[in-house]
């Protein structure tokens, strides 16, 4: 068996679904538009240098929602969905997703996002194993605004791997190849740990890194 693990935001969907989850919020009226677009897009340049403080990222990006009842957060999950994320599905990449389950793959999406905000979009890609910042819970149950365990962000993605194949009784040395695509540099540690890099849709940095290495490049789609 082989094993293939797709980054998320601007690898299988053009947009980034962290970022417009928050956009999302201030549309809606639960973040107050000026301040909240700030520090969203002030955020979103520390993820694009590198320098992101995911911890204090998602304590800000979860701020307009975590409080509201269940009811409200799964209205507004699936508004978002089917509003703003549907349209980022392309045809192609819901194609690449199906040919490596169709060779027979062990397939799972690895995200800096967090579940919340990802678990309808690996659903609509058809792929059961989702890896993402998951959410720690208060004692009422309720999300409080912390990371529960290893972020998958940067090497923590390759933490987050080893734990989710130790879960199957699995480890990296079972699969003949890995292949993992993403389209940022902050990705490098698994990239660098596969068998086979892809960079898709790449940043103008990982980019002139593939072709250094001769790492596939790959084009999905044109990014806006």
């Amino acid at each position: 068996m082989n094993l293939t693990l797709f980054d998320l935001d601007g690898t299988l969907i053009p947009g980034d679904s962290d970022h417009a989850f928050g956009e999302f919020m201030v549309r809606i009226g639960w973040a107050e538009a000026a301040q909240h677009r700030r520090r969203n897009d002030a955020f979103y340049r520390d993820y694009l240098a590198g320098t992101l403080d995911i911890a204090a990222y998602l304590e800000f990006s979860s701020a307009p929602w975590r409080g509201r009842s269940a009811a409200e957060q799964g209205h507004v999950r699936q508004r978002f969905m089917a509003e703003v994320m549907a349209p980022q599905i392309q045809p192609q990449a819901l194609a690449l997703v199906q040919r490596h389950q169709q060779a027979g793959d062990l397939v799972a999406i690895i995200t800096a996002t967090n579940e919340f905000v990802t678990r309808p979009l690996a659903q609509a890609f058809g792929v059961a194993d989702l890896i993402a910042v998951e959410l720690a819970r208060d004692h009422d149950g309720g999300y409080d605004g912390r990371i529960h365990g290893v972020p998958s962000f940067r090497e923590g993605k390759i933490t987050r791997v080893d734990q989710w194949l130790a879960g199957r009784g699995q480890v990296w040395g079972d699969f003949e190849r890995t292949t993992f695509y993403s389209d940022s540099s902050n990705d490098l540690p698994l990239l660098e740990r596969a068998h086979q890099a892809v960079a898709t849709n790449p940043s103008p940095a990982l980019e002139a890194l593939a072709r250094a290495r001769g790492w596939q490049v790959l084009r999905l789609f044109q990014q806006g």
